[in-house]
């Protein structure tokens, strides 16, 4: 390892349009983050930002105040954070249907107008717009719209001249020599400076409850290998993406705690240059794990960060929870032999077995519900209502419910009713 990172930025991006923290949690974690080896923060604000005017319209339920921003951009100043805020204004809003607009479909229709055009003028446009209002501004963009348009028509754009690209890619496997041609290519055309996104969480499945610290680990080594193929200060910093939503109309992803180990990771990997035993127990140190997991997801075991009761509380969910449920209702013998769900549906059961299955699922629904409580707790003390009510319906629920229903049918099948008969043929309807 070098000891030294080739990122002079490195920005821990926020993504608030899903489970946004409060600020009090933020509070506790800049500290953090800047000891991990973080000089920045990317703040994606989609619908927490406090829009007034004819934008009001799209603040959230629980948006932050003008004194709550006031606020974040305050303790990001104490912690030698500096706040760079993303704002859709192409992104995610409208550039997969990119052309398909009336008026877009008219332009193009006219000679040499195409897509990519279209694409670089709206760009521009915004650029020289914000640029106009604050010259001081250095505007960034995602790279995956410019990755495949034609290096002239890039340079006579004058895009280049106007913003920074921001070339992404989350994947473990990341093409080295392909990102080192991209970054060539990008010189060419006149962007003097370019920037890198990586990612510690929400990366590796839309409804990923844990975080595989060793997917993200081996996307910030490729990235360390990425910036030793070009020259020195070609990429001015790296944005360790945090997806909490692939998009708004998504589930949510792992919650901002539960990737915390992984950013402690990967930070620290940026900042010595690699990952090793020393790095290792430096990461276990700041975050007080007595033994972190690379290759799995992080053991149960007691840590201090801040969120860390959060982390361990959705590990045992995510690891035991289905896993324990799906075991009574699929695989134990007497719920399978003797009340399955032919039985369930003409609500026979023999009364003996009850004495088997009535203890074992009360005993299973006591625990989890009791862990779901200790669980809500936990999350109500960083997240709004609405994030805590999401994840909790999405994540335990089903499965309490599953045992909530076992107990029900056999409480229905004990109870008064015509004297047990072997099970005719299924009709299709209750008896």
């Amino acid at each position: 390892m070098s000891g030294s990172s080739p990122f002079k930025m490195r920005l821990v991006h926020l993504d608030l349009k899903g489970a946004p923290p409060r600020v009090s949690y933020l509070a506790e974690v800049f500290p953090l983050f800047h000891a991990l080896g973080a000089n920045g923060l990317l703040i994606e604000y989609e619908d927490m930002f406090p829009y007034e005017g004819h934008l009001r319209m799209l603040r959230a339920q629980h948006a932050y105040s003008p004194s709550e921003i006031k606020e974040i951009l305050h303790l990001a100043t104490l912690n030698e954070l500096e706040v760079v805020p993303l704002v859709q204004t192409f992104g995610h809003m409208e550039v997969y249907y990119l052309g398909e607009g009336e008026a877009s479909r008219q332009w193009l229709q006219q000679e040499q107008n195409t897509k990519a055009r279209l694409c670089l003028s709206h760009v521009k446009a915004v650029a020289s717009h914000v640029l106009a209002r604050h010259p001081a501004t250095k505007p960034l963009v995602w790279d995956d719209m410019l990755r495949d348009i034609p290096e002239d028509q890039l340079s006579a754009s004058g895009v280049p001249q106007l913003v920074q690209p921001m070339l992404w890619d989350y994947t473990a496997d990341l093409d080295v020599h392909g990102k080192a041609l991209l970054m060539e290519k990008y010189r060419k055309c006149g962007f003097r400076q370019l920037w890198a996104a990586s990612a510690f969480k929400g990366a590796t499945g839309v409804s990923q409850a844990l975080t595989p610290i060793e997917h993200h680990l081996r996307n910030h080594m490729q990235w360390l290998q990425v910036a030793a193929h070009g020259p020195a200060d070609t990429l001015q910093g790296i944005v360790l993406t945090g997806w909490q939503r692939y998009d708004h109309f998504s589930v949510l992803c792992e919650l901002l705690p539960v990737g915390i180990p992984s950013l402690a990771v990967c930070l620290q990997s940026l900042l010595q240059g690699g990952f090793a035993e020393d790095v290792k127990a430096r990461v276990e140190n700041l975050l007080g794990i007595p033994s972190l997991e690379i290759t799995g997801f992080t053991s149960e075991a007691a840590a201090s960060f801040p969120g860390s009761d959060i982390l361990a509380l959705i590990t045992q969910v995510g690891l035991h929870l289905r896993s324990s449920v799906d075991e009574m209702l699929h695989r134990d013998r007497y719920v399978t032999g003797w009340f399955s769900s032919y039985h369930r549906r003409r609500k026979l059961v023999h009364p003996v077995m009850i004495q088997h299955i009535q203890p074992q699922a009360l005993s299973l629904l006591g625990r989890w519900s009791a862990l779901a409580g200790e669980l809500e707790a936990a999350l109500r003390r960083v997240f709004y209502p609405d994030a805590v009510e999401e994840w909790l319906e999405e994540n335990v629920q089903p499965s309490l419910q599953q045992l909530q229903q076992l107990l029900q049918d056999l409480g229905e099948a004990a109870g008064p009713g015509p004297p047990l008969a072997s099970p005719g043929p299924d009709t299709g309807q209750d008896p």
